[in-house]
């Protein structure tokens, strides 16, 4: 059976993503999720047809423990239900195995500022493509 699309990227905190306390600041693991989404779509061949046209409707963070300056993550990004014009994804950010963040968020397929439905591409390529780099699905 065909899995839904999802990704792995490593991402390091850098200096710029720490906040007074030395500490991951919390709208880095948007980024890191932006990032990962990026390239997903991109290695689905898609992502040139949706720049500009997918905003987010609704983000979920959980923060679970401290990231650093320089510790190396691993961000999984992975496709968890497609809608008529909608898609919701779940992430983990994860640090040597252990969960350091995880959450969803959705994102809606618009034109002239509208709702409007996925082609049936691209609905079967976030639906069926499976894994776009090294890991597994999120559980």
């Amino acid at each position: 059976m065909a899995e839904p699309a999802f990704i792995v990227v490593r991402k390091r905190v850098e200096w710029a993503d720490t906040d007074a306390s030395g500490w991951y600041h919390n709208t880095v693991v948007l980024h890191w999720v932006e990032q990962a989404e990026n390239e997903l779509l991109d290695r689905l061949g898609i992502l040139d047809e949706l720049t500009g046209r997918i905003p987010r409707a609704h983000i979920d963070v959980d923060y679970l423990s401290i990231l650093r300056f320089r510790d190396e993550v691993d961000v999984e990004l992975a496709v968890r239900e497609v809608g008529d014009s909608s898609v919701t994804y779940r992430f983990e950010v994860r640090l040597a195995g252990e969960l350091a963040a995880e959450g969803s968020f959705t994102m809606v397929l618009v034109s002239g500022g509208k709702p409007v439905p996925w082609s049936r591409e691209h609905r079967r390529l976030l639906t069926t493509a499976g894994p776009q780099s090294a890991g597994g699905p999120i559980a």
